[in-house]
């Protein structure tokens, strides 16, 4: 299944403070999620958004709607689940 990505404001926000090589390396694997959430993805328990893709020191927080990744944050690991 092909999925469409929407990024909210506040992940667009947290995108363009990295470096453009970490935004570079965030971009393409979020690319290759949308075939069928490949990728390093694991579904989050108690927690919301409900998933997210690891890329190196970095965590992609999303959910899935319909036909949809919308991702709410990309925050560096040790601030991501806080």
């Amino acid at each position: 299944m092909r999925y469409e990505v929407v990024l909210k404001p506040k992940a667009i926000k947290d995108l363009k403070k990295l470096e453009p090589t970490t935004q570079t390396r965030i971009l393409e694997k979020v690319e290759l999620m949308q075939d069928n959430l490949q990728g390093d993805v694991k579904h989050l328990t108690n927690f919301t958004p409900e998933y997210r893709l690891r890329v190196g020191d970095y965590r992609i927080l999303f959910e899935l709607e319909e036909e949809a990744i919308v991702i709410y944050w990309i925050k560096h690991r040790s601030k991501a689940y806080s």
